[in-house]
């Protein structure tokens, strides 16, 4: 099961590969900012044709910001905490560089023109540096439409495959080196399942915990905006700067923020953690998911957690809610293109928000009262244990050619049910089934996200599956 990759801590250019070995590296001055974003633009050129990262490219503001990054470091003043780090956007935030398009023939790229996301605004602030939007599915759902005039994201392990949806090109520009960290969305799993298929690390915070505005909604009540990165540590480092209240969006909580990456303690002693028989055998699964889990739990317990059995309750019934509220939202908001556009939206786009005028008003309200009851009921399983373990996904990235519209429909997928409910969830690599990655999630309680970050951060500082590389040789 162990992946026939490098194992190592900075990439083929010899730059960094994660933002908090960079953010050293550079405070040391072994390391420019120019340099860093350098091989950054470099990585692009090289594999962004062939894995279809980009929707747009900033390369020459962004040579010019790690210019002025290396100047500020050269003054030796006090300077943000991710300053020179290249960073790639999703194309459905807003930035000042240039349109945001969804990824759509539909949606009107004047839209926000000319601002930046409060999101993007908070990592600007960190020091970080935008390189580009990054490619995402139409509108953050379906798959990939062959016969749309967009990139096709690919999978850096396997081009024949797919990243995963929908945050595909925030997936796969963290792996070959495109930037060492991006901004993804999750609505059902749109963070963790690139995360999980790419090999890297990925976070959905709590709901509410960082702000929205800026971002095409996909579901209301359901979507999040969340780092994407090589490890733990850089995730907490970008919720750092993305946590915390904004007026801008309703749905944001006023709730005390963390310095997150001070909660990575380096161990996981005195935890609680529950592990579901159902989510370890679950039964859309490949064969090698469960050793590949067992042996992840395995290392919590040598860390230093308990492990104690947990069910998670109404799983059918909060993935059904999920459904229904994901689909009547989408619906909501895109009627009335849909009715004068059907023809250019992505075929599974349109079955999907299609598939929302099944649902009557009176379910949209019952799967509202089915997520408020299995909230209750996961909180009272979070007063037994600190964090629960599943995997991420149970299969490995899909072949692009056996996607066909809405015919490959998440199967597998352990993400859905953490959306309708708004806890935080971490997806982290634990290794390699047939050289394709394989993921483990850790789930807290609502506002732990510290908890989680230092779960992943103690399980990855005794594994390095977050670091493997592919041979990224796509020339043929």
């Amino acid at each position: 099961m162990s992946a026939p990759t490098d194992v190592a801590p900075v990439a083929a250019t010899g730059s960094p590969l994660t933002i908090t070995d960079a953010v050293a590296a550079l405070r040391e001055g072994e390391i420019t900012a120019t340099g860093l974003v350098s091989a950054a633009v470099a990585a692009s050129e090289a594999h962004d044709e062939a894995l279809g990262i980009f929707l747009d490219r900033y390369d020459e503001q962004a040579l010019a910001a790690a210019a002025a990054a290396d100047e500020a470091y050269a003054a030796g003043d006090p300077v943000p905490p991710m300053l020179g780090i290249p960073l790639g956007i999703k194309d459905i935030i807003v930035t000042t560089e240039g349109p945001t398009t969804g990824q759509s023939l539909v949606h009107d790229p004047s839209w926000s023109a000319g601002e930046d996301a409060v999101v993007v605004q908070r990592l600007r602030a960190a020091g970080g540096i935008v390189t580009g939007k990054a490619t995402t599915m139409e509108f953050a759902t379906g798959v990939p439409d062959l016969t749309k005039p967009v990139p096709v994201p690919r999978n850096p392990w396997s081009p024949e495959r797919w990243t995963g949806g929908s945050s595909s090109g925030s997936g796969n520009g963290v792996v070959v080196g495109s930037f060492l960290g991006a901004l993804g969305t999750d609505t059902g799993g749109s963070i963790r399942i690139p995360a999980a298929y790419c090999g890297i690390t990925g976070l959905k915070a709590t709901y509410g915990r960082v702000p929205k505005s800026g971002c095409i909604p996909l579901g209301y009540s359901l979507d999040h905006i969340g780092p994407m990165a090589r490890s733990a540590a850089d995730c907490a480092l970008m919720l750092n700067a993305l946590a915390g209240h904004h007026a801008s969006d309703p749905t944001c909580v006023e709730e005390p923020v963390d310095d997150y990456l001070a909660a990575l303690t380096g161990d996981v002693a005195g935890l609680r953690i529950g592990v579901d028989a159902l989510q370890r055998a679950w039964p859309d699964r490949d064969p090698a998911v469960e050793e590949l889990f067992e042996a992840a739990v395995s290392v919590m317990a040598e860390a230093g957690a308990e492990i104690v059995p947990v069910e998670l309750p109404a799983w059918e019934e909060t993935m059904a809610a999920n459904r229904v509220t994901s689909r009547s939202e989408a619906l909501a908001y895109h009627q009335p293109d849909l009715v004068e556009r059907w023809d250019d939206y992505f075929d599974s786009t349109r079955q999907g928000l299609a598939s929302g005028t099944f649902f009557t008003g009176a379910d949209y309200v019952q799967a509202q009262r089915v997520r408020r009851h299995v909230q209750q009921l996961v909180a009272g399983l979070f007063t037994e244990v600190d964090l629960v373990l599943t995997p991420t996904t149970s299969l490995p990235a899909p072949r692009i050619d056996e996607l066909g519209g809405q015919a490959w429909k998440f199967g597998g997928t352990h993400t859905g049910y953490w959306n309708a409910l708004g806890n935080p969830a971490l997806a982290v690599p634990m290794g390699f089934q047939d050289g394709l990655p394989m993921s483990l999630q850790i789930i807290g309680r609502p506002f732990e996200e510290g908890t989680v970050l230092r779960a992943g951060d103690a399980y990855q500082s005794v594994t390095s599956w977050h670091l493997a590389t592919p041979s990224l040789d796509l020339a043929g």
